[in-house]
């Protein structure tokens, strides 16, 4: 399916599951806009796509930051928002900006981006939310990073309900050896890998690719909304 004469916003989109999603959207045709907190990651990210492709620093955990990124693009066929930084910590002993952070920066960011792109989006548009396979799955001492993406899912079905025909869906991975894994400890890296491979159907951690595809389809089925997608390899089944 070409992509001709669409334009794609990707909040979070300088690395990672959003970088590679505006590459493969870019490879059909999209215009891509991208979004992200750091300006030189912005510009080597725009520097491996087509020369019309665009962005510009936002912080999707500032209203007023979204409202300035959104003021300048004129029509947005479709918008994916996996760009969040976020604490996890147990229940029992976590401080509070620790244990809100997920809410704060993951559902209330991508609550807030939505609502500053309304105005812009096309009438048939599509966006797709980024939750976790935690959601279904909750991670042992992480509580509140299950509960805030369960809460992304069910505002993905809240926005199915209330936008329509704007398509909304909710993408749910698990574990993906991308960029921010990469930059970690190797030795807990692999510890955190392998522990994910033994927990999920397939026996493995997902890749980039993975995610990306999973991303993509969601943008571009016209006929899905209201629905969330686990790309986890079966973890959330196991």
């Amino acid at each position: 399916m070409s992509l001709e004469n669409k334009t794609l916003v990707i909040i979070g989109g300088t690395s990672g599951i959003g970088l590679r999603t505006a590459q493969l959207a870019a490879q059909r045709g999209a215009k891509v806009i991208l979004g992200g907190r750091n300006a030189d990651k912005l510009k080597r990210a725009l520097s491996s796509l087509p020369p019309d492709a665009r962005g510009a620093v936002v912080d999707s955990a500032d209203q007023e930051s979204l409202q300035r990124f959104f003021a300048d693009i004129e029509q947005i066929d479709m918008l994916f928002t996996p760009g969040a930084s976020y604490q996890v910590g147990g229940f029992r002993d976590s401080a509070r900006e620790v244990a809100e952070s997920p809410f704060k920066n993951k559902f209330w960011g991508q609550y807030w981006a939505v609502h500053a792109a309304l105005s812009k989006l096309s009438e048939h548009a599509a966006i797709v939310l980024m939750s976790g396979a935690a959601s279904a799955r909750p991670i042992k001492g992480a509580a509140a990073y299950a509960a805030a993406n369960a809460a992304i899912e069910g505002l993905g079905r809240g926005l199915a309900t209330e936008l329509a025909p704007i398509r909304v869906n909710v993408i749910a991975p698990g574990t993906t050896d991308s960029d921010l894994w990469r930059g970690r400890d190797q030795v807990m890296r692999e510890a955190a890998f392998a522990s994910y491979r033994a927990a999920t159907l397939l026996g493995e951690v997902g890749e980039v690719d993975d995610i990306a595809n999973a991303a993509l389809f969601l943008l571009t089925n016209g006929y899905m909304t209201g629905s969330t997608l686990f790309p986890d390899g079966g973890y959330a089944l196991r």
